[in-house]
């Protein structure tokens, strides 16, 4: 068994170097100290494979919509690899991208202690923000004694709740820290355009500028369905009213949601428009790792559908072995590309298809095509 053990692995790490040559990715842990007490949290780290030191940028999740056993489950399954898109983007460029997950999220430890207070309609979002924002800093203070981290060029990157993580990390200042990356940044969206108490939205944006001296860049898209550009705007303008210095940029609209723009987007609609941010911070901007393109890959021919075939265009060229698409007789398909692995891709790609169809057999795997 040992033997077997080591052939998958051997086996793993030459697919990674098919897939990525030039960098590592590699699922790591860190070992952190918020206010609280200690936690372990799960995070994946793609980074150039080179000696030296390189700028470090921290990916944070977002919170899936939903309550009670629900949204724990969500919560559960929920994957470093969400930012995987993201992290490579920034990697190809020379820097080491580590996504974190929260405590309660993935297979961090700790509770979660970022529920917000009060009723729908007075929901109040400060204390739970500056939470999130503490395992933020904690994982800032353990990255940056990595030895192939540049410990005073590290940028936070947040998406949705993220956004408002990294956001709260920067009102601390940390050391090391030049600039701030939100996402569509938010809280108590809970449902499509739909948010519990939007002031007390712009009401913590307020209380973080009042601190933050961290350079920080916006972007929401036209047709974010969670937070719209009207409540981007005025919790931009109560943040930096505060004294924070910002940028917004509000980006076109993207696919059927704007807020996936991150973690569904090609880095080519939107890194564009963080160029000049990072310039001015003196951070890499240009692609020094270039990857070749992947092998083409035959759709299922009982695939039917628009958007179907869309997902199954965009499942080729996401560089993950632990990807899967599933698809079943009448035509309906499912897909997982932000997994751990290729056992959990399986079983969410057939999950998702069975959503619209009977009878999901599995594809493909990784750029591997099964016909199961």
């Amino acid at each position: 068994m040992k033997w077997l053990a080591f052939l998958v692995l051997l086996m793993a790490q030459a697919s990674a170097a098919e897939m990525l040559p030039g960098l590592v990715r590699e699922p790591i842990r860190l070992d952190v100290s918020p206010p609280e007490g200690r936690a372990n949290l799960e995070a994946e780290i793609t980074r150039p494979d080179r000696p030296g030191r390189f700028p470090l940028v921290v990916l944070v999740h977002g919170t899936p919509r939903g309550t009670g056993a629900d949204l724990t489950t969500a919560m559960a399954r929920s994957s470093p690899a969400g930012l995987r898109n993201a992290a490579l983007a920034f990697a190809q460029r020379g820097y080491v991208a580590v996504a974190i997950m929260r405590r309660g999220f993935g297979q961090s430890s700790g509770r979660n202690e970022e529920n917000s207070t009060g009723t729908c309609t007075a929901r109040l979002y400060t204390g739970s923000t500056r939470r999130s924002g503490e395992d933020v800093v904690a994982a800032v203070t353990a990255l940056r004694a990595m030895p192939f981290v540049q410990p005073d060029k590290i940028l936070l990157l947040g998406q949705s709740t993220g956004g408002f993580a990294v956001t709260a990390a920067a009102a601390t200042n940390p050391p090391g820290v030049v600039g701030v990356l939100d996402f569509a940044g938010g809280r108590g969206s809970s449902a499509p355009d739909t948010v519990c108490h939007p002031g007390g939205l712009v009401d913590t944006m307020g209380e973080l500028g009042r601190t933050a001296r961290v350079p920080a860049f916006w972007i929401y898209a036209e047709n974010d369905h969670f937070f719209a550009p009207a409540l981007a705007r005025q919790m931009f303008a109560a943040y930096i009213s505060a004294g924070a210095p910002g940028t917004l940029r509000i980006a076109p609209p993207f696919g059927t949601d704007g807020h996936s723009l991150i973690s569904a987007g090609r880095s080519d609609l939107w890194f564009p428009s963080l160029m000049p941010f990072l310039a001015g911070l003196k951070l890499p901007t240009d692609i020094v790792i270039p990857l070749p393109p992947l092998p083409a890959m035959t759709a299922p021919p009982q695939m039917k559908g628009e958007n179907c075939r869309r997902l199954f265009a965009d499942y080729a060229t996401v560089r993950t072995d632990a990807k899967a698409f599933a698809v079943s007789p009448s035509g309906a398909c499912g897909r997982q590309i932000n997994a751990r692995n290729q056992t959990e891709a399986r079983a969410a790609a057939l999950r998702s298809c069975a959503e619209f169809g009977a009878g999901c057999k599995i594809y493909a795997v990784g750029q591997t095509l099964v016909q199961e």
